[in-house]
């Protein structure tokens, strides 16, 4: 397993933190509020309601994926567990569903969460998403939720994403980018990288990343984002409100949905 660096440890301790506190991703209000505005209502019905409200997402990667029955999904930073557990009822039990975070608390719930549920197709593992503990050309679709603007390190997170694609696999994400450059406040807060704000990058530079490594047809759909979960995170950084433009953070950063392919 690669070695953490601080933005690591701050993202795991954050997140540690809010499953145990039963707290959203943001802040102890749940903005990432999955029965209101992220997934399909039918959708969310499938699992139990406290497995459904605990999402750290910002949008719905299942629909954006349509699984099929029989596939092998990988999510990246599965978290507690309901991508990894809507995925499995996408592919049926001849599919199969693999979670990877870097975070024991997640792995812990979302492994009672599949208990609880019978979710027999699906497996969480422990790992960094840059080095991911999957063997090459096995994926047939990964998906992740919010979670990929959280690594210090993107350009190996999509070189791992794309090493364990099988030839024709597909991406597909939920993820946090901008549409300028971030205040230099903001970008170099630990707190704000934890909330979901500071480690988002431009949406051309994300797919510049996704290019070099070799995915095609990518396509970045903005979506939306709003004011409560900029405010939560950058209250977290406790700065002084001169020293940040929030405006100019309001109207920089926005939720996505992210496809592309690799090639046959």
């Amino acid at each position: 397993m690669s070695t953490s660096n601080p933005i690591h440890e701050t993202v795991r301790e954050h997140y540690a933190e809010r499953i145990k506190s039963s707290a959203s991703c943001c802040g102890p209000d749940n903005c990432c509020d999955t029965s209101n505005r992220l997934y399909p209502i039918d959708l969310l019905t499938t699992v139990p309601t406290d497995v459904a409200s605990t999402s750290y997402g910002c949008g719905d990667p299942i629909t954006l994926a349509s699984l099929k029955p029989g596939q092998t999904v990988l999510d990246l930073g599965s978290g507690a567990g309901l991508d990894c557990l809507l995925a499995a009822q996408k592919v049926g039990p001849e599919g199969r569903v693999i979670g990877v975070d870097m975070t024991p608390e997640m792995i812990e719930r979302a492994q009672a969460n599949a208990k609880r549920v019978n979710a027999a197709n699906v497996e969480f593992r422990q790992g960094y998403l840059e080095d991911l503990p999957v063997d090459s050309n096995t994926v047939d679709v990964i998906i992740s939720n919010c979670v990929i603007n959280l690594s210090p390190d993107k350009a190996k997170v999509f070189t791992e994403a794309f090493r364990v694609l099988a030839p024709g696999g597909k991406l597909a994400v939920s993820d946090i980018v901008t549409d300028g450059v971030l205040p230099e406040a903001v970008r170099n807060s630990l707190s704000a990288w934890a909330g979901c704000v500071a480690g988002a990058v431009e949406a051309k530079d994300y797919i510049g990343m996704m290019e070099t490594v070799g995915f095609t047809d990518i396509s970045i759909t903005p979506v939306f984002f709003d004011k409560q979960t900029v405010d939560s995170a950058l209250d977290e950084m406790k700065l002084d409100v001169k020293d940040y433009p929030r405006e100019a953070v309001y109207k920089a950063v926005y939720s996505a949905k992210i496809t592309a392919h690799k090639p046959i």
